[in-house]
């Protein structure tokens, strides 16, 4: 857990840069404005402040299928690089163009590390915490910044103050970001499964949370390879493994063992016949009969599992442990451990048995390179280099006949579990089909007979009781349609390099689960630009100024610009403490109530800082108020539409398409921000701050209503289960429409 925690924190140095960057350019374009007589182009003024902007836009339409081919990691080295040169560029900077091709050099880091540093993040840190890991980048930003913001304020009082020293100092932190990227962060695991490269997963695993098994997570990564799987919504009943078909009302020949964390204790979940599709939600509002108009239907299914979590305050429960799972590869099984793209190079080789049919063997692989079989009468499939499939210690029969298949949790109160189900055809054979299943525990308990009882908190199921659960049903990503067609005998799959070869495709984009996240990604990133943080960032000195916030200051003999650059310095100061909160509550609240309960926040202080301007006072009360509803907007910004965007967007994504669509979502955040940061002098000098944050305020109430309607809760969630989850709500939006 410590090593997920220390990457973090060193891939967060990228956004330090941005915020140091953001900061410096807001004090030094005072100084820029003088040396080149700028006073009456705002043009050229904008021009200097957006190329960075440019520049990030520029290098965002490819950083997305760059890293998705190259790695996380190279991209984040690539932009400490261009931090570095940019700053030298700075430095030196004799004219107004070779200042905007710095600024453009500048411009490709921030759009690199911007985009890659949270999806680098989500795909390295636990889901429990991965939400507080994620807001590192904005707590990061702002410390950059109120350092700058300290460093200017410090020059502004020189006799001579140089925007080249400002700007070009930024080489320095660059340098250590450099270190940090090649000595410290490892790739993403994410990314090296998606290329087939298991052993290197399985490692860099290892050292991110401290503990040789990690195989349950390495089955989770391996399944978040597919993209656009039928999923369905299903009951299941889970209860001791010693209740008898007799006493359950709901038995079915479909059963999956979930092994408990004591010796010899294990569950059996059962699927619940005759329920919806949707029982997901059948209890707490269904999808058909949403109790809120227009309310998507992906915000219902995901709040509905958040509703049914178990009263401990937990998203764990003893029903569903973290366990050594057979996914696991034991130090006997050294053939096993070869489950990597170079061992294709021995393609027809037999892997012997490593022995162990039992169900109860926890360290057998619950995947190995092996031709096995359901049934040891069957004739075995011919061997195929390429081929992944069942073994059978992990798919045995029953003793009634019925197939039963183990487990694994994958943390957030999750567990992975596969089921191998045969039919009888028309012509008599038997045919088989595949699942994966996503076990989710619920707050309900129910006895043997029906009967609703309470389950306490943590505790397991008494004799004779059960609990329910919902599962995600579809098939695995490693499952061949194509293969299936050969009739092999048990349920094989393919290798994740076969997988892997196939790579992104702009296609996948338009999966009705994919598009359905992409538009709620483009949607809250164009609304964040448009509520106006980065304009008044980029000109808080200014904005303040125009304010009279000198006011307060002049009895101390500093200039109004100095004055400016103080007030900025301790606004973001400011902002610490309250990221500081929203890192402890991201995972807790959850990013969409840090959404709604912050955006209003920032309604009211738009409107205060309008009227503030309409209204004519003395020139101290109109200062105090400005600067007050400024640090009130940015530390209410900081804690939820700052960092929540960028966290949704890493997040909702499936693996193999995760790097197009951050970056589609990165192009619309540039894009906007281009926009404001070009427009705001002129609008300024056009309508006024009145007007300017009238429209702001206006924006931020059209957001509080799209993140209401449209925006899930993600918290606590394996990505690989939040697509899915995507992947439902969208197909149940087409049949309610």
């Amino acid at each position: 857990m410590s090593g997920a925690v220390l990457v973090a924190v060193a891939a967060a140095v990228g956004n330090l840069l941005q915020g140091w960057d953001n900061a410096t350019i807001a004090g030094a374009v005072l100084y820029i404005k003088k040396e080149f007589n700028l006073q009456g182009e705002p043009t050229v003024e904008g021009l200097i402040v957006a190329m960075s902007l440019i520049g990030a836009t520029v290098i965002t339409t490819f950083s997305g299928a760059v890293s998705d081919s190259i790695g996380r990691r190279p991209m984040l080295i690539i932009s400490s690089l261009f931090y570095f040169v940019s700053g030298l560029v700075m430095l030196w900077s004799p004219n107004v163009y070779v200042l905007l091709l710095a600024r453009l050099l500048d411009g490709f880091g921030v759009g690199l590390s911007v985009t890659i540093v949270p999806v680098y993040i989500s795909e390295t840190a636990p889901s429990e915490i991965r939400g507080l890991l994620n807001t590192l980048p904005q707590f990061t930003g702002s410390g950059g910044m109120f350092l700058s913001y300290c460093m200017v304020f410090g020059m502004s009082l020189m006799n001579s103050p140089s925007w080249r020293l400002m700007l070009g100092v930024l080489f320095i932190p660059s340098l250590i970001y450099l270190a940090l990227t090649v000595f410290v962060l490892p790739e993403s695991p994410r990314w090296l499964v998606s290329k087939g490269r298991m052993l290197e997963a399985k490692h860099v695993l290892q050292r991110l949370r401290g503990r040789e098994d990690v195989s349950g997570e390495m089955a989770l990564l391996v399944e978040g390879l597919g993209v656009g799987s039928k999923t369905s919504i299903e009951e299941y009943i889970i209860g001791p493994d010693d209740i008898t078909d007799d006493q359950d009302p709901t038995a079915t020949n479909d059963k999956i063992r979930l092994y408990g964390p004591q010796e010899g204790l294990s569950w059996i979940a059962k699927p619940v016949t005759g329920q919806s599709s949707l029982g997901l939600v059948s209890r707490r509002g269904s999808m058909e009969n949403k109790p809120v108009p227009l309310m998507d239907p992906v915000v219902t299914l995901f709040g509905s599992v958040h509703e049914k979590l178990p009263e401990t305050g937990s998203m764990r429960s003893v029903i569903f442990p973290n366990f050594s799972s057979m996914f696991s590869i034991s130090g006997n099984q050294p053939k096993n451990e070869e489950w990597d793209e170079e061992s294709l190079a021995r393609d027809g080789e037999e892997y012997p048995s490593d022995g162990g049919d039992s169900d109860d063997n926890l360290q057998s692989p619950l995947i190995s390179r092996q031709g096995t079989s359901v049934n040891k009468d069957l004739v075995p499939a011919p061997i195929h280099g390429s081929i992944l499939s069942m073994r059978h210690s992990s798919v045995t029969q029953g003793d009634g006949g019925e197939q039963i298949s183990s487990s694994m949790g994958i943390g957030g109160g999750w567990q992975l579990a596969w089921k191998w189900s045969e039919i009888e055809g028309q012509d008599g054979k038997k045919e088989g089909g595949f699942k994966r299943i996503y076990l989710h525990q619920e707050s309900i308990g129910r006895s043997c007979r029906g009967s609703l009882v309470s389950v306490p908190g943590g505790e397991a199921p008494l004799d004779g009781e059960m609990t329910s659960a919902a599962a995600l049903v579809s098939q695995p990503a490693l499952y061949s349609k194509e293969l299936m067609d050969q009739h092999p005998v048990g349920p094989a799959m393919v290798h994740p390099s076969e997988t892997a070869t196939k790579g992104p495709s702009w296609r996948d984009l338009f999966e009705p689960g994919v598009k359905h996240a992409l538009v709620m990604g483009v949607g809250i990133q164009l609304l964040q630009q448009f509520s106006g943080i980065n304009g008044v960032l980029y000109y808080t000195p200014q904005i303040l100024e125009q304010a009279g916030v000198e006011v307060l200051l002049s009895k101390m003999g500093i200039s109004s610009a100095s004055a400016s650059l103080l007030i900025s310095a301790i606004t973001t100061l400011l902002m610490l403490p309250c990221i500081a909160v929203a890192m402890r509550l991201m995972d807790i609240s959850g990013r969409r109530s840090l959404l709604l309960y912050t955006i209003p926040v920032l309604i009211i202080s738009l409107v205060i800082l309008v009227l503030g301007s309409l209204v004519h006072m003395s020139n101290v009360v109109h200062a105090v108020i400005s600067t007050t509803s400024v640090i009130i907007y940015f530390c209410c910004f900081v804690m939820g539409f700052g960092p929540v965007p960028n966290i949704l967007c890493a997040e909702i994504f499936p693996t193999r398409v995760r790097g197009l669509c951050i970056a589609t979502c990165a192009l619309t955040f540039w894009i906007g921000d281009i926009i404001v940061t070009y427009t705001l002098p002129v609008m300024l000098t056009s309508v006024g701050l009145a007007g300017v944050f009238g429209m702001y305020a206006v924006v931020c109430l059209i957001s509080w209503v799209f993140v209401f309607l449209k925006v899930p809760e993600t918290k606590g969630m394996p990505l690989e289960v939040i697509t899915e989850f995507f992947a439902v709500g969208a197909s149940a939006g087409k049949k309610t429409n």
